[in-house]
């Protein structure tokens, strides 16, 4: 038989053989895993029709620890009703809330760590539990460009947490979220005010510039704020009726003035200037002061 033959022939046999004990290792891992998986869930049917309590809370906390959330929360739940009326239940209710925020349900879980510390004011727990509930509301705090209602609350929450609590540990915490939230705010704030500005609805945008500089006055957007602002007024006074243009034109000059007192070098001055040339000459020409 030639070289090429029985290499051939000795790459067959030895495939067939790793095929062979693949396979056999593949059934063994697959059988193992099989016989653990119903090990475990024999296990947790065990746990759930357990008339123990003790029994019962003992493992719903080894899952909750494990991060095991979902095995974690029916039997938290079923404790809640069979200990109520029990000082255990107060323990019980903690880890059914503490689950709740495992399983990433922050409205819901908000909402029970609230009525938990209002509940359970000297709970060891209690304080926890407040800035857990202010930290589901910041959690879940969308991105600026959607409904900013849970922004909203979040800040509330987080304030409210920062003034019954003030000597916490968690406050620098707190600050930093409301920060965080208050800039997703500032954002929503002026992004709607330049839409308003760039659609061409120069009155609502005034009035949307001037509520974001009113709301948050020492946001990073003010610069722009004020010279959209100032524009916006300049614009809505060049298409006025006649008759209110004079007023217009005074307010505009009014807000190239504030602008460049606080922005004397601003990247914008130039067209701030130019557009101040064009609020001079219409008001020089109607000779108005």
């Amino acid at each position: 038989m030639g070289a090429n033959a029985k290499m051939t022939l000795y790459t067959l046999v030895y495939s067939h053989y790793f095929c062979r004990m693949f396979r056999k290792n593949a059934l063994i891992i697959l059988l193992l895993s099989s016989v653990l998986m119903l090990t475990g869930c024999s296990e947790y049917q065990r746990v759930l029709k357990s008339t123990d309590l003790d029994y019962k809370y003992t493992k719903a906390v080894e899952y909750y620890e494990e991060g095991q959330y979902n095995k974690a929360l029916p039997i938290f739940k079923e404790l809640r009703e069979l200990y109520r009326g029990t000082v255990k239940v107060q323990d019980v209710y903690y880890y059914y809330c503490a689950t709740l925020f495992g399983i990433e349900d922050y409205i819901l879980a908000g909402y029970h760590f609230k009525f938990f510390y209002q509940t359970f004011p000297s709970h060891p727990r209690a304080n926890e539990a407040a800035y857990m509930t202010a930290k589901c509301y910041y959690l879940e705090a969308p991105k600026w460009s959607l409904d900013q209602a849970y922004t909203y609350k979040a800040v509330n929450e987080l304030q409210l947490y920062i003034n019954t609590h003030p000597g916490s540990s968690y406050i620098p915490e707190c600050n930093d979220m409301i920060d965080e939230l208050r800039g997703k705010l500032e954002k929503k704030s002026y992004e709607i005010a330049y839409q308003y500005y760039h659609t061409r609805q120069y009155r609502a945008a005034l009035t949307a510039f001037a509520n974001t500089l009113n709301d948050f006055p020492d946001t990073p957007y003010r610069e722009e704020a004020m010279f959209y602002r100032m524009r916006s007024a300049f614009l809505l006074a060049e298409n006025s009726v006649l008759d209110k243009q004079a007023d217009r034109f005074k307010a505009a000059r009014t807000a190239y003035l504030d602008f460049v007192r606080t922005f004397p070098d601003s990247e914008f001055k130039d067209d701030a200037d130019e557009t101040m040339t064009k609020i001079e000459e219409y008001l020089n020409g109607k000779s108005v002061s």
